[in-house]
C-alpha cells in the first residue's frame, strides 16, 4: 500500500488504510442487509419474483439483483475509483489496474434459504486490492449479526443490539469430536460425488451440517460454532469475506479457485488431520 512522510520518515499506511476498508465493507454489507429485510418485508417469500441462473435448482431473485444494485451505486458514491466484481453483474472485461480497489460482493449468499425463511442468508462484501483480500464484512440478513475483518487486524462480530466480540475458532484438537460444515453444488453431477465424500467422511467426526451459505459457515468456524468446513465450487463472492474472517480468528484456512478442489478451514487444533481426511476422500485440498 501507500506510504506517507512524518518529518522525513516514510510511515506505512497500510494499517490505516485495511481498517478504512474494513468499516466501509461493514457498512455496505449492513446496507444491503437493509435492502433485503425491507423487501422481504414488502413482498413476502413467494413474491420474490425467483427465476432460475445456473440450473432449476439455483434461484435468483430481485433481492439479489436489488441488493447489488444498491451495493454497486454506494461504492461509486463513496469511492469513484474502485471496482466491483458482483455474483449477479460480474465485473468490467477489463482488469483492474494495480493497486486499485475491488469489492467482491454477494447480494444474497443462501437465497434458496431467503425462500424458504430460513434464517442463514447473508450479505457478504470483500475489499481485495492486487489479489489480496484485505478486509471483508458478512452480515447476516434475518439475524442481524455482523462479521467483520482485517487482514492482520483480526475478526470480530457484532450483535444484532451492537454487542462487539473479538473471535477465536475453536478450540477442538479431536477430529472425532468435530463439527463440520458443508455445502453442495447445484450441478447433480458433482452432488453426487460430494455425496460419497460426505459419507465416508461422517464416522470420522462428530457430525455434519448443512447451513446453506459458505459466508455463513466461514464465519461460523471463526466463531467457534463449527470446527471445520469445506466445499467445492465455490465462487470469489462466497468465500473472499468469510475466508478472510476465518483466517484473522486463527483458523487454517485453504482457499481454492478450482471446482475440483474445495475451499476448506479449520480449528488449528484439527487442521493437519481434517485437510488430511477430506484429501485422502478425493477432495485434495489447495495450498
Amino acid at each position: 500500500m501507500s506510504e506517507e512522510t512524518d518529518g522525513g520518515v516514510a510511515r506505512s499506511t497500510h494499517a490505516d488504510t485495511v481498517d478504512e476498508l474494513r468499516r466501509f465493507a461493514g457498512r455496505l454489507a449492513v446496507s444491503g442487509g437493509d435492502v433485503a429485510r425491507r423487501m422481504v418485508e414488502q413482498f413476502g417469500s413467494t413474491g420474490l419474483d425467483a427465476r432460475a441462473k445456473s440450473s432449476a435448482t439455483d434461484p435468483v431473485t430481485v433481492i439479489d439483483t436489488t441488493v447489488e444494485e444498491h451495493l454497486r451505486s454506494q461504492v461509486d458514491s463513496a469511492r469513484p475509483g474502485d471496482r466491483v466484481l458482483g455474483e449477479e453483474g460480474g465485473e468490467e472485461a477489463t482488469a483492474p489496474g494495480r493497486g486499485v480497489v475491488r469489492w467482491v460482493v454477494d447480494p444474497v449468499d443462501g437465497t434458496v434459504n431467503l425462500l424458504y425463511g430460513i434464517p442463514f442468508t447473508a450479505v457478504s462484501v470483500a475489499a481485495e486490492v492486487d489479489g489480496v483480500v484485505l478486509a471483508g464484512a458478512v452480515h447476516n440478513i434475518v439475524t442481524g449479526e455482523t462479521w467483520t475483518a482485517g487482514l492482520g487486524r483480526g475478526s470480530s462480530l457484532r450483535s444484532a443490539t451492537g454487542t462487539l466480540t473479538e473471535l477465536t475458532a475453536s478450540a477442538c484438537d479431536d477430529l472425532s469430536m468435530a463439527l463440520v460444515g458443508t455445502g453442495f453444488s447445484y450441478d447433480s453431477d458433482v452432488r453426487a460425488e460430494q455425496g460419497r465424500v460426505v459419507a465416508e467422511l461422517l464416522p470420522r467426526i462428530r457430525d455434519i451440517r448443512r447451513c446453506g451459505s459458505a459466508a455463513l459457515d466461514l464465519c461460523m468456524v471463526a466463531t467457534g460454532r463449527i470446527d471445520a468446513y469445506y466445499e467445492r465450487c465455490l465462487k470469489p463472492w462466497d468465500h473472499a469475506a468469510g475466508a478472510l474472517i476465518a483466517a484473522e480468528a486463527g483458523a487454517v484456512v485453504r482457499v481454492s479457485h478450482d471446482d475440483e478442489v474445495p475451499t476448506a478451514a479449520a480449528a488449528p487444533g484439527v487442521a493437519g488431520e481434517f485437510l488430511s481426511a477430506i484429501e485422502a476422500l478425493g477432495g485434495a485440498v489447495s495450498s
